[in-house]
């Protein structure tokens, strides 16, 4: 049962049973300060006039109602112009532990989403070299997004476009070419734009020691050639990046294949009989300022070369045909004068406001201090490979997915590595892992979690027992919201949350040398807290470990119970 929930459905019942409708602008939340309960309702200042009442005289004759239907409100109190002050009794907290046992690791999990069919596409890096730590932001961001609408009803689909043609593809085939007949020993240039990492160094001594005839054939054959070689390795080497990352693909859809389908041909003719496309100087044109963009846009030109926007629009296009509701596309920062025009495009295709673009933001590689400059052209990148095996995928997805997608990032690379709680995975996973040492100490006493019921609900009384009650019902409406807003970050700071309480409440009480009946009540509670750590460490694609290094099995529990948070216990 949820709070908020139970509150605006008696809320509501009181109003009816005065024939009184709910306010639109109705809000129910916390109020600032505990103190003045668990949840604040602003309806008797909104219905006043209906009811031609003062504001606080309406809110003091609903409060009576409250009192009087609400069994499980402790407390109801009128503060301020009017606003109606709830306190839920410890019977209805209690009732959380009971919940997260039932659910298990399907704590948090919900219907919200119906079963409506998303496809969410992230990364679709450019097959022209490894990925790198930016990739990685987008990878983990579409990655939880997956998890989230999962965990709330949503039928999901993962999708990775390979940009497997157009300009940036020959510039590839072109540097790859250069390279192998400079390590044959042939005196050629380098070309004013090509990419000139020491991966395509690697990849052209690779080419020419498995075709050792390659110099021999035509160069436009010669040039095909190492473009597929190098495409084929470069994405296979994503491939297994992601997957050292815990990022997964359903699809991996290839831009080749919807010239190849004809799949172009079909869009420009859908969009020409609609006359929302035309012939001009020789190219094709799409009618976007239809649709508020500030000049219609070129989709082939008088060459007969494709631009970008007309591949996009076919791939929207193709993505609608497969039966997805809705869309989700992750771009880096540099696309945003790109959004309108595209969201432009879906609505020609009929589907207007079926499409949600997430912009995500740069990050800022440091290390000892100093930046790390990354450019994929020049070769001076820090790769998503380099970083996940120096920190690990724990902390590298956590850091991702601590901000807001479109908020800048720095990612201290020698922060994230400590083993210490100034890092703020480990101050999560170090939560999960305390509670689980606890409960191996505990079975070697011969005591284990009591069943959720009234003798066990006895021992968990204190104002720091219902306060860790009242983060755990927190978790699912923190879930559904994260899925709603698309903002995985809001469950990671619930989990700093959850964790700090967790380690105050640590320090503050006795756990095992606090009695058996009090020690099985206690490790009722924090079991159900390491379930609902565990379940959001899940859901940002981070591992909840149930052993650490710096939690030795003998300071699980130390005899006074006061543990320093900041002591690796």
């Amino acid at each position: 049962m949820k709070a908020k929930q139970y509150f605006e459905d008696i809320l509501r019942r009181v109003l009816e049973a005065r024939s009184l409708s709910w306010p639109d602008k109705a809000v129910i939340e916390p109020p600032r300060e505990r103190k003045f309960g668990d949840y604040s309702a602003n309806v008797a200042m909104l219905l006043a006039g209906a009811a031609k009442q003062k504001p606080r005289d309406l809110a003091e004759a609903l409060a009576v109602d409250l009192r009087a239907q609400a069994d499980q409100i402790e407390r109801v109190e009128v503060a301020g112009p009017g606003f109606l002050n709830v306190s839920f009794g410890p019977s209805f907290w209690h009732g959380i532990l009971a919940d997260v046992q039932a659910a298990g690791a399907a704590y948090g999990a919900s219907d919200v989403g119906r079963g409506q069919k998303v496809q969410v596409e992230y990364v679709s890096a450019n097959p022209t070299g490894p990925l790198h730590i930016g990739h990685g932001r987008g990878a983990a961001l579409g990655d939880s997004l997956a998890r989230l609408l999962k965990k709330t009803g949503h039928q999901v689909e993962c999708e990775y476009y390979v940009n497997d043609a157009g300009r940036q593809m020959r510039i590839l085939g072109d540097s790859v070419w250069l390279r192998l007949r400079q390590l044959a020993g042939q005196d050629v240039a380098d070309l004013e734009d090509f990419y000139r990492g020491e991966y395509i160094r690697d990849i052209a001594a690779r080419v020419h020691r498995q075709y050792p005839d390659i110099l021999n054939l035509p160069e436009a054959q010669a040039i095909d050639l190492c473009f597929n070689e190098a495409v084929d390795e470069i994405l296979a080497g994503i491939k297994k990046d992601l997957q050292d990352f815990r990022v997964g693909h359903d699809v991996w859809f290839s831009e080749k294949s919807l010239v190849a389908a004809g799949r172009i041909d079909e869009t420009f003719a859908d969009l020409l009989a609609r006359d929302l496309a035309y012939e001009q100087d020789g190219a094709l044109w799409f009618r976007s300022t239809n649709f508020g963009d500030d000049k219609d846009r070129v989709l082939r030109k008088s060459s007969g070369e494709l631009t970008y926007f007309a591949s996009d629009i076919s791939y929207h296009h193709d993505k609608f045909t497969r039966g997805f509701d809705r869309v989700i596309d992750i771009w880096g920062a540099d696309h945003h004068g790109y959004v309108a025009r595209m969201q432009g495009a879906v609505e020609a295709l009929g589907k207007k406001g079926a499409l949600t673009v997430i912009l995500v933001q740069l990050v800022s590689l440091l290390r000892d201090g100093e930046q790390v400059a990354m450019s994929t052209r020049a070769g001076k990148f820090e790769t998503l490979a380099d970083v996940v095996a120096y920190v690990g995928a724990d902390a590298a997805r956590f850091l991702f997915l601590s901000r807001k997608s479109d908020s800048q990032l720095e990612f201290d690379l020698e922060l994230v590595r400590k083993k210490s709680m100034d890092n703020p995975v480990f101050y999560v996973q170090y939560a999960h892992a305390r509670i689980h040492s606890m409960l191996r100490k505990a079975a070697d006493a011969g005591i284990i979690p009591a069943a959720p019921g009234a003798a066990a609900f006895a021992g968990l009384a204190g104002e720091d027992d219902l306060d860790l009650c009242r983060a755990l019902e927190r978790f699912p409406d923190v879930v559904a919201q994260a899925a709603e807003q698309l903002a995985p970050h809001q469950v990671s700071h619930y989990l700093s949350e959850l964790a700090s309480a967790l380690h105050r409440y640590y320090t503050r009480h006795h756990v095992l040398s606090a009695g058996a009946e009090v020690a099985a009540a206690r490790l009722l509670l924090l079991s159900c807290v390491a379930a609902a750590l565990a379940a959001g460490l899940d859901l940002l694609g981070v591992d909840a470990p149930e052993r650490m290094d710096q939690v030795p099995e003998q300071a699980a529990e130390d005899a006074t119970g006061d543990i320093p948070a900041g002591h690796a216990s």
